[in-house]
């Protein structure tokens, strides 16, 4: 789930004594770690596995590379920012070319920097140096995967339309540089309409339907779209919108915006006329997807492996649940809020509560950069009454201001922000953020949190079979053994509260990321209870929660398999990672 951020973000100091994020001095060579207890691998020496590359390049060649990679791919995180980007992915103020030879420039590209990766003296490195070898290739093979197999100019329909979408949101009246930006924005749509048009060449099926969705229809949910109290009908209607506030704001804009808005309307019947030859899957097959599990996300695990957990988790979450409301059934229910001032003091409270909690139970640090957090549901009175999201948050806000305010989401994204590192501080891994926030969910009910209230328990059961059902959705998807309205189906089946809007902006959501994203919030809750198992195997007696949390925390946003290996000298993950098979040709 995306969230804004609110408050203070300011840089630590290089004297801080904070136990993460680390600071810039030795980051040729040193990774993040606790003040209390070092990082497993901050000082260790390097581990030579078979097929780690033994080229001339040093650590800091592998630092310069990744900048120039990010500075091509993702200018924002190279200049070491974090912006928030919506259900769609990135923000762009100019519309890129995608032709077939602008394609290609970007594969040779991509070769490139992927032959200089390979020739690094790995061998001769410290093991955090490895570790952030290995991170730093996933970018690349993640970002080589979207070039030649997930291609969403060719095979998304709805690449463009999001697109579309963004400037319609922008507030009026403008001038200077930002009137000019929005001119240049809108006077780019037809174009990019054309751009559509010719290189759509390959359009899934699966993703022509959700982008004429998108077009037409209000998709009942609207992360983080401006609140109106009549949602616009999709893209063209958001842009009737734009269309009304230019005209009573600033006239000016008038020509442009109703030349943008023909342009939308005329791909809106382009994509409706040729749909019936659009009949492409949509996932990208079990052996890309395998591939891209291990080498990109570097999760040890098959699909079949993890359709095996997914199953488990919600077969023990229904059985928990089950449990737990016999276990309630004196208490009063948790009843919805009745008014936005009634909900905004229940966040309020709530996060009173959670963050002096943490603290008196010493479950992790709170740095002194962490003020006000936004919340992640606003409130909103819809006709048809709470989506699954607002039954939940609307009785209590703990579930979700743990996964997405703090310790989660939030919290997780302003120490990136202040982690200064050049590759640790400019990476972040969903299946590490999701899985962080889910883990805590669950861990903080068992740490007791919410014995004050255990109905909050319920909500927390809840949650989790959502994300328990979105891991063989995911895969199916993937796999092209489902489709979305298959994947609504099942997900409201087995769902208390799922409305249909949710379940059809979320089996969109992970059909059109790339492969994993959907399955990585269980599977990455799962992951870290196995590493938070084996650290207190390991530590015995000496295991403190709160320094788990915290060497967790300094680690960085990295796979969390390569957090596994730093915090536990723990390498059966890894060293399967040297040998790496070519990606495979799409089928």
């Amino acid at each position: 789930m995306l969230v804004a951020i609110a408050g203070s973000t300011a840089i630590a100091g290089p004297g801080d004594r904070y136990p993460f994020p680390p600071s810039a001095a030795g980051v040729m060579g040193a990774t993040a770690s606790s003040a209390t207890i070092p990082a497993a691998s901050s000082d260790a020496p390097g581990v030579r596995f078979d097929g780690m590359p033994s080229g001339a390049g040093s650590y800091e060649d592998l630092v310069k590379l990744f900048q120039e990679f990010l500075e091509w791919t993702d200018p924002e995180k190279a200049r070491g920012l974090n912006p928030l980007n919506d259900v769609a992915g990135q923000t762009t103020d100019v519309y890129p070319d995608y032709s077939p030879v602008a394609t290609e420039q970007r594969r040779a590209r991509m070769r490139d920097l992927q032959t200089r990766l390979a020739d690094m003296g790995v061998v001769r490195w410290s093991r955090a140096q490895q570790i952030d070898y290995l991170a730093v290739r996933a970018k690349f093979d993640e970002h080589d995967f979207l070039l030649n197999v997930s291609r969403p100019w060719s095979r998304d329909p709805g690449f463009y339309a999001d697109q579309m979408l963004r400037v319609t949101f922008t507030s009026l009246p403008l001038d200077g540089d930002a009137l000019k930006q929005l001119r240049a924005r809108l006077r780019a749509i037809p174009k990019l309409v054309q751009q559509a048009e010719s290189n759509l060449t390959e359009a899934a099926a699966d993703l022509a339907d959700l982008a004429i969705h998108n077009l037409t229809a209000e998709d009942g949910v609207n992360h983080g779209y401006p609140y109106r109290e009549v949602p616009p009908a999709g893209v063209v209607g958001w842009y009737a919108d734009l269309l009304a506030r230019v005209e009573s704001t600033q006239p000016s804009l008038r020509r442009d915006v109703l030349a943008a808005k023909q342009a939308v309307e005329q791909y809106r019947d382009w994509l409706i006329a040729g749909r019936p030859t659009m009949t492409a899957s949509a996932g990208v097959g079990r052996e890309l997807f395998d591939w891209y599990v291990k080498h990109v996300k570097l999760m040890p695990f098959t699909s079949e492996q993890m359709l095996t957990l997914g199953t488990r988790e919600l077969q023990r979450l229904w059985a928990v649940y089950a449990i737990e409301q016999h276990r309630n059934r004196g208490l009063p229910p948790l009843e919805l809020s009745r008014s936005g001032e009634e909900y905004r003091e229940k966040i309020s409270a709530t996060d009173a509560q959670v963050r002096q909690y943490l603290r008196d139970e010493n479950l992790i640090t709170i740095p002194p950069y962490i003020d006000k957090l936004s919340i992640n549901v606003p409130w909103i009175v819809r006709k048809t009454g709470p989506n699954f999201w607002e039954q939940i948050q609307y009785r209590n806000p703990s579930p979700d201001h743990v996964h997405a305010v703090i310790p989660g989401h939030s919290f997780d994204d302003i120490v990136e922000r202040n982690n200064r590192h050049p590759i640790r501080g400019k990476i972040s891994d969903g299946v590490r953020v999701e899985g962080w926030g889910v883990y805590l969910e669950e861990a903080m009910l068992h740490a007791g949190m919410f014995a004050h209230n255990p109905r909050i328990n319920e909500l927390i059961y809840l949650f989790g079979i959502f994300r328990a059902v979105r891991v063989n959705a995911d895969i199916g998807l993937q796999l092209n053994e489902m489709k979305v309205e298959d994947v609504v189906r099942y997900w409201m089946k087995y769902t208390p509260y799922l409305d249909r809007s949710v379940a059809r902006v979320d089996a969109e959501i992970y059909l059109r990321r790339p492969p994993g994203y959907g399955l990585g919030y269980m599977i990455g809750m799962l992951q870290i209870q196995q590493l938070l198992a084996e650290v207190k195997q390991q530590q015995g007696d000496r295991f403190v929660i709160k320094d788990f949390h915290d060497r967790f925390m300094a680690s960085g946003r990295l796979p969390l398999a390569l957090i596994r290996y730093e915090m536990t000298g723990e390498d059966a993950e890894i060293r399967d990672l040297w040998d790496r098979e070519p990606m495979p040709l799409r089928r």
